[in-house]
């Protein structure tokens, strides 16, 4: 005969935190017994990969022993996954790619198996697959985002935007700030033609505020669109209102559907002191300004930030996909990789 369950009684003073520390231990441990397995089979993945290499260097084996060596590891251990020619032939090009130290001391140790695929199939310079490891790390990037990430090419975009920064912030706030923006912005997620209104593109972004919000990149809160602001009684309107959770300020972005013009600053170095005066609380850094417009003169964006004291930045955005770069690799895909793990597994 089972027991009844016994109605819960209040917990005791205390109990409360107790349990929310253990919670956080158990999470903890957790985190660091995955941690720990993830680091375990990108040993072994090193490992298989460095003896093929070496014994196709020294004994001469052809290809065809990464086929054999797949069949008979798949029937050593057919609880496995992994052992497929193709994954074979990837934990030879990963213990190519990789010195044995940076598996334990650089970010690639640090990602799944599935995230360094992606980084051999889609980066071909080492310095590259170091630096998009690092920001997937930092930023708890999932394979997709990865992915999403370095086809959009979103590192080398990074710290691009022509901005006044360096005069107008102090520092190392200033390069924080520049760091945060980028040029240009793609926002070909939009789905709208490439002469779409600025409202239009406001609209759009709001409804795809979670891809936007991807794309302006970590650190970055959605406060609100044509955001109201009352000056000398007077209405003013802001395109888009962010706040920067890192830089802990507000930022102000404006939309140009055309290309840029120096007044443009002028009203939102307007718009930055209205939320400095009127939104900004005492312990928030200085606001900042991007301006999104669809063309700019370099020489021109410099020439009109150059003497302006408000913290602007100004950059491109693009609506439609641009040809990508070509992704160097010799490879398989990530697709064709995971094509052939689920057949063993059907």
């Amino acid at each position: 005969m089972s027991e009844r369950p016994t109605a819960l009684s209040e917990p005791p003073e205390g109990y409360a935190e107790w349990l929310a520390g253990l919670k956080d231990r158990i999470h903890s441990a957790q985190q660091r017994a995955s941690l720990a397995v993830n680091a375990e089979l990108l040993q072994l993945y090193w490992q298989i990969g460095r003896d093929i290499l070496a014994r196709q260097a020294k004994q001469g084996w052809g290809a065809k022993v990464i086929d054999r060596l797949s069949h008979d590891l798949r029937e050593a251990f057919p609880e496995m996954k992994g052992f497929s020619r193709a994954n074979l032939k990837y934990m030879r090009a990963f213990a190519e790619a990789w010195p044995e130290d940076a598996i334990g001391q650089q970010p690639v140790g640090q990602l799944p198996w599935g995230h360094n695929l992606v980084l051999l199939t889609k980066l071909k310079a080492s310095e590259e697959r170091l630096a998009y490891a690092s920001a997937a790390v930092r930023h708890g990037w999932s394979r997709n985002v990865l992915v999403m990430q370095i086809e959009t090419r979103q590192l080398e975009r990074q710290g691009r935007a022509i901005t006044n920064f360096a005069q107008a912030l102090p520092a190392p706030q200033s390069d924080l700030a520049r760091e945060s923006l980028k040029d240009p912005y793609r926002f070909d997620f939009l789905g709208i033609g490439d002469e779409a209104l600025e409202r239009e593109i406001e609209q759009a972004l709001v409804e795809h505020v979670t891809e936007f919000l991807l794309e302006l990149g970590a650190g970055f809160a959605y406060v609100g669109r044509q955001v109201h602001v009352e000056v000398g009684g007077e209405d003013f309107y802001l395109d888009l209102l962010f706040y920067h959770l890192r830089l802990r300020c507000y930022v102000v972005i404006e939309l140009k559907a055309g290309g840029f013009k120096p007044e443009h600053l002028g009203q939102l170095g307007f718009y930055l002191t209205a939320v400095d005066e009127l939104i900004k609380d005492e312990r928030d850094e200085p606001t900042i300004g991007l301006l999104l417009c669809k063309s700019k003169n370099k020489v021109v964006a410099e020439y009109a930030l150059r003497d302006n004291s408000r913290p602007l930045g100004i950059a491109e955005y693009q609506l439609v996909e641009a040809l990508p770069e070509p992704l160097q690799t010799n490879l398989p895909t990530i697709e064709q990789i995971e094509r052939e793990l689920e057949g063993e597994s059907s």
